[in-house]
């Protein structure tokens, strides 16, 4: 069986802080490649530390994340059989290399992987989906300037995925760096590829993202009209953008309206129950908050993809469940949703005092009738 080499490819620009610990996730590969597109910090010199990592220096202008990726791949040896396309602030857990290697064959040309995208203050994922920045050498480039993703260089490639589930990749974002250059690339996106529906879709996030309400609009209203969005998960999370938005400008009826048809576009999915529940928690109508949170929870099956919200799947449905039912007084529910969601994290503090008032609210009750 031929012995694959895996090389890990990256770009990087003001990483300082990140980079040790990338290395050491990484060094299993048997090349990394960096690319630093211009650091002023000493992210340099941290590379230059790790006799394994190859550094080169060049700087992309007008910028764009495509061609920075395309650049560093240029610079993976030839012979390498597997390029992993990494980010600075992410780790591997032990023993993918391995495990990569094991899995791939001579006609595979692309993996897929368990994605953490973030995670909570106990390190525990909130939003997972399966990545698939992992590739054969020469049949694949970068497209877009922003939310970038390979492309075959040519159409008469079969291309021929692997999924491997041991395979997980962490991310830990740097909350203090600026993401400001993402909008104006978004828009370039679109403006090169107007039919692309994914494009159009982050686009309208973004606008969102950045309290630009009707612009997110507008634009999340294109993505739905485009042809090629068929994919249902992602309409539906447009429609919540929609929602959300108005919502935000106050029109409290066109946003139910909006989580409604997400609701009825992709009714396997949590996240637009969770969300209505939310507005009807925020305008006190707490019948339809228990009504829409336990319809979320006869779904049992979560979607890995990066439309999933982790919040509709932890502790916060039953915290939510637990606040309604106690402003309806029904305590003895409350308390047993309440207690469910402490059981789930106890380190909540904020959960851990409103089980301890349900259950001295529902134990008082209690008295109150056997007397």
């Amino acid at each position: 069986m031929k012995k694959f080499k895996v090389a890990v490819y990256a770009i990087c620009k003001n990483e300082s802080k990140n980079i040790k610990e990338w290395y050491h996730s990484m060094k299993e590969a048997d090349e990394i490649v960096v690319l630093d597109t211009g650091s002023t910090d000493n992210s340099l010199t941290i590379l230059k530390s790790f006799s394994k990592i190859k550094v080169y220096q060049e700087k992309i202008e007008p910028w764009r994340f495509d061609k920075a990726r395309n650049t560093s791949l240029a610079y993976v040896s030839k012979d390498i059989d597997i390029c992993v396309c990494t980010d600075i602030d992410e780790r591997f857990e032990k023993g993918w290399c391995n495990k990569l290697k094991s899995s791939w064959r001579k006609n595979t040309t692309r993996a897929r992987y368990l994605y953490n995208w973030s995670h909570d203050e106990q390190n525990h994922p909130l939003i997972s989906y399966y990545a698939d920045k992992i590739h054969s050498r020469n049949e694949y480039e970068w497209i877009y300037p922003v939310h970038e993703v390979l492309k075959l260089k040519n159409d008469n490639i079969l291309e021929n995925e692997v999924i491997i589930d041991g395979i997980v990749l962490n991310h830990y974002p740097d909350k203090q760096k600026s993401r400001s250059s993402y909008l104006k690339l978004l828009e370039l996106s679109v403006k090169e590829n107007p039919l692309d529906d994914r494009n159009m879709h982050y686009l309208g996030r973004e606008y969102m993202f950045y309290k630009k309400w009707d612009k997110a609009i507008l634009t999340l209203h294109k993505h739905l009209n485009l042809p090629s969005a068929k994919w249902k998960d992602e309409r539906a999370a447009s429609m919540r953008y929609i929602a959300n938005s108005y919502y935000n400008k106050n029109f409290i009826e066109e946003s139910i309206f909006w989580y409604k048809k997400a609701i009825n576009e992709a009714p396997y999915l949590r996240e637009p129950y969770f969300d209505l529940a939310k507005l009807y928690l925020d305008r006190n109508n707490y019948n339809n908050v228990i009504m829409y949170l336990e319809k979320a929870l006869m779904i049992k099956e979560k979607a890995i993809t990066y439309i999933t919200n982790e919040l509709a799947w932890n502790e916060n449905i039953y915290d939510l469940l637990a606040v309604a039912y106690y402003y309806i007084e029904n305590y003895e529910k409350s308390l047993y949703y309440s207690e469910i969601a402490y059981k789930m994290n106890p380190e909540n503090l904020r959960i851990k005092e409103n089980f301890n008032l349900i259950k001295e609210k529902y134990e008082k009750e209690k008295e109150e009738v056997e007397f």
